[in-house]
C-alpha cells in the first residue's frame, strides 16, 4: 500500500510540471502563476539551453540571443533638391536582458515597430533631406555618413529608452531615383560622351593639320635651301617616290624619259 501511494503522489507531481527547452543561442523567460500559495511574476532568472521543470501554471516565452536583421523600406524619401529617392536600410541587432525584454517591452516580433521604427523613420529621413539626389545615389562618402549619422543617433535613442538591446550596425542601400530621373541621367552621359568624342575627333584633326603644315613647311625650307623650282621641287619628290618603289625589286628603272615599269604578278 505504502509503495503504491508513493507511486500516486510521484504521478500527480509529475503531471503538475511541464518542461522548458531552450535551444542553443535562446533562453526561456517564466512567468509564475501560482493558484494557491506564493506569489507569481517574471523569475528574474532565465533558463539557460537545457531542460527545466516549472509548474503547469507557469507562463514560457522563448527569446532568441542570436543578432537579428530587420529590413526597412523607404519610397519617395525628399533628397535636398526635391527629388524623391526610394531605398532598403538594414538595421542589425541583438538583444542582451531577455528578463528586461519580456517584462518592459515584450518579446514578440513587434519589438522593432514597436519600440524603433518610427524614430528610424525619422532619423533616415532628416539626415536624407541634407543631401542631394546625386550625393544619395552616387557618392559613397555621402553614404557612409548618413549611416553613421543614423548609427550614432540611434544608439543614444536605445540608451535613453533604455532598450534590452545594442545596435550592432546600420545600412542604408543605394538610393534609386525615380524612373524618369535615370533615363534624364542617361541621356545626359549619352549626349557628354557624344561631345567627348567630337572633341577628340577635333583634337586629331588639329594635330594631323599641324602635322602636315610643319612638313609642308619643312619641304618649302628644303626646296629653297637647294635653290629648286617648284616644278624641280615635285619632279625631285617624284623621283624618291620612284626609287622607293623600286627599292624593293619590283619595277625596272630605265634612266632617261621613260616611266619605270613595275613587274605586275612577282
Amino acid at each position: 500500500m505504502k509503495r503504491a501511494w508513493w507511486v500516486v503522489v510521484v504521478l500527480a507531481a509529475t503531471s503538475a510540471c511541464s518542461s522548458v527547452t531552450p535551444d542553443a543561442g535562446t533562453v526561456a523567460v517564466v512567468t509564475r502563476k501560482p493558484l494557491i500559495l506564493g506569489h507569481g511574476g517574471v523569475d528574474p532568472n532565465p533558463v539557460t539551453p537545457g531542460r527545466s521543470f516549472v509548474a503547469w501554471t507557469t507562463q514560457v516565452q522563448y527569446v532568441d540571443m542570436r543578432p537579428w536583421l530587420v529590413n526597412v523600406e523607404f519610397d519617395d524619401l525628399m533628397s535636398k533638391d526635391g527629388v524623391p529617392l526610394d531605398f532598403n536600410a538594414a538595421v542589425r541587432g541583438q538583444f542582451i536582458d531577455a528578463v528586461k525584454l519580456v517584462s518592459g517591452f515584450g518579446a514578440d516580433s513587434e519589438f522593432f515597430k514597436r519600440n524603433i521604427e518610427q524614430f528610424f523613420r525619422t532619423t533616415v529621413r532628416d539626415a536624407v533631406k541634407k543631401r542631394g539626389m546625386n550625393e544619395m545615389a552616387i557618392e559613397v562618402t555621402a553614404a557612409e555618413a548618413v549611416d553613421a549619422e543614423v548609427t550614432k543617433a540611434l544608439t543614444d535613442y536605445i540608451a535613453a529608452q533604455q532598450l534590452p538591446m545594442k545596435l550592432l550596425d546600420v545600412n542604408l542601400g543605394r538610393a534609386n531615383p525615380p524612373d524618369a530621373i535615370k533615363h534624364q541621367r542617361i541621356d545626359t552621359a549619352t549626349q557628354e560622351q557624344r561631345i567627348n568624342t567630337e572633341k577628340q575627333r577635333k583634337l586629331a584633326d588639329d594635330q594631323r593639320k599641324l602635322a602636315e603644315e610643319s612638313r609642308a613647311a619643312a619641304d618649302n625650307a628644303y626646296r629653297l635651301a637647294m635653290q629648286l623650282s617648284p616644278e624641280q621641287f615635285l619632279q625631285l619628290e617624284r623621283i624618291k617616290m620612284q626609287r622607293d618603289v623600286c627599292a624593293a625589286g619590283k619595277c625596272v628603272f630605265v634612266v632617261g624619259n621613260a616611266t619605270p615599269m613595275v613587274q605586275v604578278g612577282q
